[in-house]
């Protein structure tokens, strides 16, 4: 970007963020060009109500590409047959999100760029309709760009849910060059961004394929050891299969007993998050979370316990508190009857390979949507592979060492892709404001 060209003449906005633009673009207000309008079509459906395809919050936050087309299944709802009529879109129309949970999507709009059969917006969105001749490419770096969101984000009111007034959305300034110069700034727009967004895309790659290797190596190892040459044995339990011949089965419960332990006045709230973390609540983060008024059967947590959150097991959410605290009774909190042959990290992260594997999944008793439920009486009646406790000591250390160097990698990656993102929304910044020239 740094080879890009400047301008022959620039002139001051008057806008303090925006500052200087080429001397014969134009400077205007949003409520200039077109005209903002929102619509009372809701997330429900009544038999004697047309059908509409609805553009949903969900459609425009995060949406790299600024677009929406028939790539995307939107939600399917009903709504009297002139309100339907009424809130259809049209082929060019913007779509802003004036409500958002975090400030990183708060005012972020996406184009309508392909004619849409029968697709209206929700009361979640407002539509954006042009009066001028505005290239249609350009339009969806119009406002997405740093400069305008950065306002937005400064405008935003709300704790929650942060907000944008209507009338912020029409005073926006944005900056407009030449039609011209339009469709040659959306062109380069869109061949540099489709570059960064695969270089972005090809790196997420990378993150998962690390991410599914550590598993199966991690896998492998709590199942069946480290030792690739010792003679294995049918273990006599299907979904444990050959263990190694050193190796026993056993219950759950003839492994660990579950604790009841009464809370201390110094103990915070500990969480079991589905990546296997169990910490205090305020090590990772505190929204989202409702504290209940009356800590009605919480129990205590000491550093060292197997945790398993009974409702999220399924998906992970099993590992060693790396803290004192206490938690809901959603939790089972267990210790081994025997800590000299018992590890509780080793058995966290087999309990973790029955869950990635769906096997908690398959024991469904659940009461909500892909939950199961799964108890300690559950946990109990399991059959699990026991190595000699010098064996999981092992496996551990191996399992922590390939998991050390794994996140090293991802991390990397990660932060490449941080850069990349930076790259890409200084590269539309100072393309749609006039600081490069493109030629």
């Amino acid at each position: 970007m740094s080879k890009l060209e400047k301008y022959p003449k620039y002139k001051d906005s008057g806008v303090e963020w925006i500052r200087e633009v080429p001397e014969h673009w134009k400077i205007t207000r949003l409520t200039n060009i077109g005209r903002f309008s929102s619509s009372g079509i809701d997330k429900h459906t009544k038999q004697n109500e047309p059908k509409v395809k609805i553009v949903n919050f969900t459609d425009i936050f995060s949406n790299t590409n600024y677009i929406l087309d028939s790539s995307i299944k939107y939600m399917i709802v009903s709504t009297p047959e002139e309100n339907r009529i009424k809130n259809l879109l049209n082929k060019g129309d913007l779509i802003f999100l004036p409500s958002s949970e975090t400030y990183e999507d708060l005012g972020l709009s996406a184009l309508v760029n392909e004619t849409l059969d029968n697709t209206a917006f929700s009361y979640h969105v407002i539509r954006f309709q042009f009066k001028y001749n505005i290239d249609h490419s350009f339009r969806k770096y119009l406002t997405n760009n740093h400069s305008v969101l950065s306002h937005f984000i400064r405008e935003g009111k709300g704790t929650t849910r942060k907000i944008i007034g209507r009338n912020v959305f029409r005073n926006a300034i944005v900056v407009l060059p030449p039609k011209q110069e339009q469709t040659k700034i959306a062109n380069y727009l869109d061949k540099k961004t489709a570059q960064i967004d695969n270089a972005i895309s090809l790196k997420e790659q990378m993150i998962e394929r690390l991410k599914e290797r550590r598993q199966i190596i991690i896998n492998d190892a709590v199942t069946k050891g480290l030792d690739k040459n010792v003679k294995m044995k049918d273990s006599g339990v299907e979904w444990i299969g050959e263990i190694p011949e050193s190796w026993e089965v056993e219950k759950g419960k003839r492994l660990f007993r579950q604790m009841k332990r009464p809370i201390r006045t110094e103990d915070d709230i500990i969480t079991c998050f589905r990546d296997g973390e169990v910490t205090l609540r305020k090590n990772r983060r505190t929204d989202g979370f409702t504290n209940a008024l009356k800590e009605h059967g919480y129990q205590g947590i000491r550093k060292g316990d197997l945790v398993i959150h009974n409702m999220d097991a399924f998906a992970g959410a099993i590992g060693v508190s790396d803290s004192d605290g206490k938690s809901t009774p959603v939790y089972s909190v267990c210790i081994p009857w025997d800590e000299s042959s018992i590890l509780p990290e080793y058995y966290a992260y087999y309990l973790r390979h029955l869950a990635i594997q769906g096997f908690i999944l398959s024991l469904a008793k659940g009461i909500r949507e892909r939950s199961t439920d799964f108890r300690f009486n559950d946990f109990g009646e399991l059959l699990f592979p026991v190595p000699p406790k010098v064996t999981q000591h092992e496996i551990m250390q191996y399992v922590n060492t390939i998991t050390n160097k794994t996140q090293q990698a991802i991390l990397l990656y990660q932060r490449q892709i941080e850069k990349l993102k930076e790259y890409k929304a200084t590269l539309i910044d100072s393309v749609v404001t006039g600081k490069v020239r493109i030629t």
